[in-house]
């Protein structure tokens, strides 16, 4: 894809991403952002747990395995599920950029099926910034990363300030993030969409 809306297509001014400085290393584990996120959390027993690493530049591969709780027709995928692993992958970006954002709107096609037991292998990367406005791509594919492209999405982000999740979210989930004694983890619970 490359954003057939014109809601996904980058203005003029539009800049290239630049990762940040403190961002992880090309291949280190970004791990969960929130322990209770329905795509990489690790507290989720029907979650996605998707791994996601950082790739070189403003990318990076994850990968999830499809269970039988993400299943839609008997024995494939939920079109949701695919496209939840879609944002979260392209959610992930953000910790390149060191932004806070939310997805502002996503465009996926499904392109085949993909069958429970299948490990998916995601590819994602931001391709412009234009003010608060984040520009990314992804691809999911099966068999391997270089196998047959099964999903692939268009997303625009838009950096929020961390008031958007304490003004938004349940009080007992901010209050018990908030409250965290680990930094790092506090920190992260607030990295990206919703």
């Amino acid at each position: 894809m490359s954003g057939n809306s014109a809601a996904l297509q980058p203005p003029a001014d539009a800049v290239p991403p630049v990762r940040h400085p403190e961002a992880p290393a090309p291949g280190e584990l970004l791990g969960a952002h929130y322990g209770q996120c329905f795509g990489c959390g690790d507290e989720q027993p029907h979650g996605l747990h998707l791994e996601a690493r950082a790739g070189e530049g403003v990318s990076i591969t994850a990968e999830f395995t499809v269970q039988s709780a993400h299943q839609g027709a008997p024995g494939l995928a939920h079109g949701g599920v695919l496209a939840t692993a879609l944002d979260e992958t392209l959610g992930s970006l953000n910790w390149l950029l060191r932004t806070i954002a939310v997805t502002g709107r996503l465009e996926t096609d499904f392109v085949r099926p993909v069958p429970v037991g299948t490990v998916l292998h995601l590819q994602a990367e931001v391709t412009a910034v234009a003010g608060r406005k984040i520009y990314c791509t992804a691809t999911g594919r099966i068999g391997g990363p270089e196998g047959p492209v099964a999903v692939r999405a268009d997303a625009l982000f838009i950096e929020v300030k961390v008031d958007h999740f304490i003004d938004h979210g349940r009080q007992e989930e901010i209050q018990a993030a908030m409250e965290d004694p680990d930094q790092v983890r506090r920190a992260r619970a607030f990295e990206v969409n919703p």
